[in-house]
C-alpha cells in the first residue's frame, strides 16, 4: 500500500510540474496578447470590445478620463509603456506631440485606412497625420426640455431667469470659456485677457442657472428632468432625445466646437503591433457602424456616417476647433479654477 501511495503522489507531482510549465507558458504568451486602452467615457460600447478580444485574442485593458487634461495627466504620470493606444482631441494631439509623447503613425499598417474620408484628415494639429488618424468628431449643441424652456439660439439665452439651477454644461475648461467668448462675439481660442476676463463676468451672471458641470452623462439630467438646458456634445443631446421626445437640439448662432477625437500611439508603447489591429479593427465600416448608432457622434469613416454631406458641410463651416495656446493655457487654467 505505500508502494501504491508513492506512486500516485510521483505522479500527481509529475502532473502538478506538467501543469505549472503548460501555465506558466501560457501566461508568458498571453502577456504579450495584450492592448492597454485609455479613451473617453462612454465612446466604444463594450460590445465591439468584447467581439475584437474574441476574434483577435488580445485582451483589452480599458481605462477612461474625461477630459483632455485629465488625459494628459494620467499619460504623463504613468511609467514608461503603461498604455498603448489613447484617443486625444485637436489640441492635445498637437501639444503631445511637441512633449514628444506619440509614437509615429504608419498607416500602411492599416487596410481599413481607405474607409476615411479625406475631409478629415490633413487638420491644422497634424497636417500630415504623422501621430494621428480621426476616430470620431463631436460638436457642441444646446439641448432643451421644449415642454418647458423655449427655443435656444444664443449663449445669453442660458442666462435667462426661469433657468435658474437648470443648465447643465461640459466639464471642460476650454470648450466651455470658448463658448463664453463666442457668446461675447471672440474667437473661441482667444487669449487676450480682457476678453477673459468678460468672460468671467458673463458667468457670474450665468452663476445661479449652472445646476451641474458634466462630461461624462450631461445627458442624464435631462432624462430625469434635473435640468432643462445645456451646452452639451450633440451624442449626448441625441441620446438624451431617445428617451425624452421633448429634448430639442439647436446649434448656438454665435458659433460652436468641434472636437475631433484621434488614434494615437503613446510614446514607448509596449504593444504598438496590437493598437494596429485594433485601430484597424475600429476602421471598419460595419463596426465604426456600431459605434455611432450606440454613441451618435459624426464618424470619419465615409461608409458609417448617417449625417448628409450638405448638413456635414454646414457643421464643419460654422464650427471651430479648440488650438493649443501654448503657455497661454495658463490663462484659461487660471479663469477654470475661479470659475469651479
Amino acid at each position: 500500500m505505500r508502494r501504491v501511495r508513492w506512486v500516485v503522489v510521483a505522479v500527481a507531482l509529475l502532473v502538478g510540474m506538467v501543469v505549472v510549465i503548460t501555465g506558466a507558458g501560457r501566461k508568458e504568451k498571453a502577456s504579450g496578447e495584450v492592448l492597454n486602452v485609455l479613451n473617453w467615457t462612454s465612446y466604444i460600447p463594450d460590445e465591439i470590445v468584447r467581439e475584437f478580444e474574441k476574434e483577435s485574442g488580445i485582451k483589452v485593458n480599458y481605462g477612461t478620463y474625461s477630459s483632455n487634461e485629465e488625459l494628459l495627466a494620467k499619460v504623463s504620470s504613468a511609467s514608461a509603456g503603461t498604455y498603448d493606444l489613447i484617443f486625444p482631441s485637436d489640441y492635445m494631439v498637437e501639444l503631445m506631440v511637441m512633449r514628444g509623447m506619440l509614437e509615429s503613425l504608419d498607416s500602411s499598417e492599416l487596410k481599413n485606412y481607405k474607409n476615411l474620408d479625406e475631409r478629415f484628415l490633413g487638420q491644422s494639429y497634424d497636417e500630415e497625420n504623422n501621430y494621428s488618424l480621426p476616430f470620431l468628431l463631436a460638436t457642441t449643441v444646446f439641448a432643451y426640455d421644449s415642454s418647458k424652456v423655449e427655443r435656444l439660439t444664443s449663449y445669453k439665452d442660458l442666462l435667462r431667469e426661469e433657468l435658474e439651477n437648470d443648465v447643465v454644461l461640459l466639464d471642460d475648461q476650454r470648450i466651455v470659456i470658448g463658448a463664453f467668448l463666442n457668446g461675447l462675439g471672440y474667437e473661441m481660442n482667444d487669449t487676450n485677457e480682457n476678453h477673459l476676463n468678460e468672460v468671467y463676468e458673463f458667468y457670474q451672471k450665468l452663476k445661479p442657472n449652472v445646476k451641474a458641470f458634466d462630461s461624462d452623462s450631461p445627458k442624464t439630467f435631462f432624462i430625469t428632468g434635473e435640468a432643462v438646458a445645456g451646452l452639451v456634445w450633440n451624442a449626448e443631446a441625441i441620446l438624451a432625445q431617445e428617451e425624452n421626445k421633448n429634448i430639442k437640439i439647436s446649434y448656438p448662432a454665435e458659433g460652436f466646437a468641434l472636437s475631433m477625437d484621434n488614434y494615437c500611439i503613446v510614446k514607448g508603447a509596449k504593444n504598438v503591433e496590437n493598437a494596429y489591429k485594433f485601430i484597424d479593427y475600429l476602421l471598419r465600416d460595419e463596426v465604426a457602424e456600431k459605434i455611432v448608432e450606440e454613441y451618435p457622434y459624426i464618424s470619419p469613416n465615409k461608409y458609417a456616417r448617417e449625417m448628409e454631406d450638405e448638413e456635414l458641410e454646414e457643421v464643419l463651416r460654422r464650427g471651430s476647433y479648440v488650438k493649443n495656446v501654448g503657455a497661454d493655457i495658463k490663462s484659461f487654467d487660471n479663469l477654470w479654477a475661479r470659475l469651479k
